[in-house]
């Protein structure tokens, strides 16, 4: 009987010690779990203090960038024209642990490049929603006539529909109903309430606003946007307009200019002074009798029979309004041929030979609104003057900004306005959320610098 006692109290022991051998590897397999399960969310943690500290790299690099172009156009050599881009920089910026792009244009980059061009941007290249005729703002790329009827609707401030517009009437009958504005535009987004402003009219196929084509921008259906993968980037309306385009009326030493229109003892004075009284004489004799109908600066040089350089003596102190400013002109000298030939009596083909002439023009060429008389007939010059200026008093600085390592992307378009003593921030605007703006070539050269 002692015999078959010691065996059950033998199983016994070996039963009590796998149960407990089962229950000691149950809690070390809770604490590995619960270890792994700390340590995974410890890195996840980690890597979100990185993406905040980059993100809080990229807020101070774009506040950075808003006082360094501030500086830049305070203290521009020639007030009123865009700044040589040689004289700033705009790619890769440092400020403190971030670096800030200024996101712009150039004529001559590749539509198929992966990378932008940098550097502000000219409001005055663009069309003004503001003052633009429908004919003006039909001739735009995307547009349709739909859109530019309600665009007119939507500024004027009656209550009446134009053909193919619409007024509260329609408005009211949507699902979020709301009034029709009647009034000026203060941001081109205010589009997207506008009947017509749909999405790929209003931003067509550059989704991210960078002016390039990206590789979701160029293949189809398989990702936002809609495209035709074409291989060519189809802008939105967006792209050629603004609200923010005006100048100040004034010389660039802040003194009045002389009205030719009504002005005319002030104007000979000015051509005695300059000119002497025989030439004074001789100037006056070619525009005495249409003074009063001449519409703009340039149709005044034209009939007065200048030349080239006795208009630039005077040019700055010539106007054809008593208004303190002059909105929506359209600058000459930047403005993309799909703009020019929104203008009356300009045209896609002639719009593309001013393009190609002022490339091969000196900045100092460039200042008189003259030199355009070079390119177009005189029919056209009288009829296109009144919209055009060589001048710029808003810019536009698309930033966008990264962290030390490349991360913490933020964006901000900011306007600023150089027509007063200082340069100031009109208006601001995040768009991060359009998506990665810099183009493949960036990312490339964070990620090799991450892998060294």
């Amino acid at each position: 009987m002692k015999f078959f006692r010691d065996i059950s109290l033998f199983h016994k022991k070996r039963r009590s010690k796998g149960a407990t051998f089962i229950i000691v590897m149950g809690i070390t397999l809770c604490l590995i779990t619960m270890a792994l399960y700390f340590c995974d969310s410890m890195v996840l943690e980690y890597r979100a203090a990185e993406n905040n500290i980059e993100g809080m790299q990229a807020s101070q690099a774009i506040e950075g960038a808003r006082r360094y172009m501030g500086f830049i156009l305070e203290n521009a050599d020639n007030p009123g024209f865009v700044p040589d881009p040689e004289t700033y920089v705009s790619e890769k910026v440092p400020v403190g642990s971030g670096f800030f792009w200024i996101i712009g244009r150039d004529e001559d980059t590749e539509e198929n490049a992966n990378i932008p061009g940098f550097g502000i941007v000219s409001e005055a290249s663009k069309l003004n929603l503001n003052t633009a005729t429908r004919d003006m703002l039909e001739a735009l790329p995307q547009m349709t006539t739909e859109l530019a009827a309600a665009i007119i609707d939507w500024r004027d401030t009656d209550m009446d529909p134009s053909s193919g517009g619409a007024e509260s009437e329609y408005y009211l009958l949507l699902d979020d109903p709301y009034q029709c504005k009647n009034g000026p535009f203060e941001s081109i987004e205010e589009l997207r309430l506008v009947m017509g402003g749909d999405w790929e009219v209003l931003y067509g196929e550059d989704l991210n606003r960078n002016g390039i084509l990206d590789p979701n921008e160029n293949d189809g259906e398989e990702s936002p946007p809609s495209d035709n993968a074409d291989g060519v980037l189809d802008f939105g309306i967006l792209e050629y307009v603004t609200v923010f385009s005006r100048e100040p009326n004034k010389q660039e030493d802040g003194s009045g200019r002389i009205n030719i229109t009504t002005q005319r003892q002030e104007l000979e004075a000015l051509l005695r002074e300059n000119f002497g009284q025989e030439r004074a004489n001789q100037i006056q004799a070619q525009t005495q009798a249409n003074l009063r109908n001449i519409r703009s600066v340039l149709e005044y040089y034209l009939r007065s029979q200048m030349t080239l350089a006795e208009f630039s003596r005077i040019k700055d102190a010539l106007t054809i309004t008593d208004d303190e400013t002059i909105n929506g002109l359209v600058n000459v000298n930047t403005a993309p041929a799909e703009v020019l030939s929104c203008i009356p009596g300009l045209d896609q083909e002639t719009s593309e030979k001013i393009v190609s002439a002022r490339k091969e023009k000196t900045a100092d060429d460039l200042e008189s609104i003259a030199w355009i008389a070079e390119i177009l007939e005189n029919d056209q010059c009288i009829e296109a003057g009144p919209h055009l200026t060589t001048r710029s008093y808003q810019f536009c600085a698309d930033i966008a900004a990264l962290g030390l390592h490349g991360r913490g992307y933020k964006r901000e378009l900011m306007i600023f306005d150089t027509s007063g003593e200082k340069a100031v921030v009109l208006f601001r605007r995040d768009l991060a959320r359009f998506g990665f703006a810099l183009g493949s070539s960036v990312k490339e050269d964070f990620l090799k610098l991450a892998e060294e």
